[in-house]
């Protein structure tokens, strides 16, 4: 996997992908786009999201929707590094059953999500999760 980032000016810089697809980021802390920081957070729910999706679609489960609402804490000082991250799941289908859904949240932070066992190998990750019936 390759990536570049360029410099554009001022304190934005433009991400592009091995795939060809670009991102704007903030070095000012998010004024005109995403900070780094908040792209490594949205990494971490992204790549989480994709596996309990997933986890869910293979049992056969009812899924219409899914957000992973992600809470952060980090240091004051230099380097600002992440020292605690939260993912919650809000899982909403038709009669999910609630430990699949549980297991798929579990598995995804301790066994499959790339973005999360690299960043939980030296802070705290946490997980949480809520089941919504559809109406």
């Amino acid at each position: 996997m390759r990536a570049s980032v360029k410099w554009c000016g001022k304190e934005t810089f433009l991400g592009q992908s091995n795939s060809g697809h670009s991102i704007v980021m903030d070095g000012n802390g998010g004024e005109k786009a995403p900070s780094p920081m908040e792209m490594v957070l949205m990494g971490a729910g992204g790549c989480s999201s994709v596996d309990v999706v997933a986890a869910l679609k293979a049992a056969n489960q009812a899924v219409l929707y899914c957000e992973a609402e992600l809470t952060a804490e980090r240091r004051e000082q230099a380097p600002r590094l992440f020292t605690q991250i939260n993912i919650h799941f809000v899982v909403t289908g038709t009669a999910l059953d609630e430990a699949l859904v549980a297991s798929a949240v579990k598995d995804s932070l301790e066994k499959y999500c790339s973005v999360c066992l690299m960043l939980g190998a030296s802070i705290e990750m946490t997980h949480s999760y809520e089941v919504r019936e559809a109406a």
